[in-house]
């Protein structure tokens, strides 16, 4: 299941970039050639912007990619080492989950109760917003395989 997940998180982060790329592009050209600058492609960029660092932030979680100081793990015996990994990865699950997941639902439930929209596209900011729950889903799912992963249990299920 994480192969297919990663597979489809890739896609997404890869169009993500192709939307940032098309619309800085079209950005440029219609404001210096055309002389009549776009007033979507401001906030189309910055939304696969944001999209694009908070999917990228589960996605390097689950490809064990972020930023990491292996200083600690390093210097200590096998068995302490699987203690910090599971203390480590107890705290990228809680943050996601306590965080991303809960906060980032309360943020979209807010956003679509004062009915907030974006001012050129006019899309609602809770679905703008929604990418910060469903990347603390992708963070929790990751750390919890990782972290059984690195325990050689049944990751059947995972």
């Amino acid at each position: 299941m994480k192969i297919k997940i990663d597979s489809i998180l890739e896609k997404i982060l890869v169009f993500l970039l192709f939307i940032m790329l098309i619309s800085v592009v079209w950005q440029v050209f219609s404001r210096y050639i055309l002389k009549s600058p776009s007033t979507i492609t401001d906030e189309l960029s910055s939304f696969s912007l944001i999209w694009l660092g908070v999917l990228g932030a589960a996605y390097t979680t689950g490809r064990k990619l972020h930023l990491a100081i292996d200083l600690i793990p390093e210097a200590l015996i096998k068995r302490k080492k699987k203690v910090y990994d599971g203390i480590v990865y107890a705290a990228i699950f809680l943050f996601g989950f306590a965080i991303m997941i809960i906060g980032g639902i309360r943020l979209c439930i807010l956003s679509f109760q004062f009915e907030q929209t974006s001012a050129a596209l006019h899309i609602p900011l809770g679905l703008i917003y929604l990418v910060i729950p469903i990347s603390g889903i992708l963070i929790c799912y990751y750390s919890l395989y990782i972290y059984y992963k690195n325990n050689d249990t049944n990751t059947s299920l995972l």
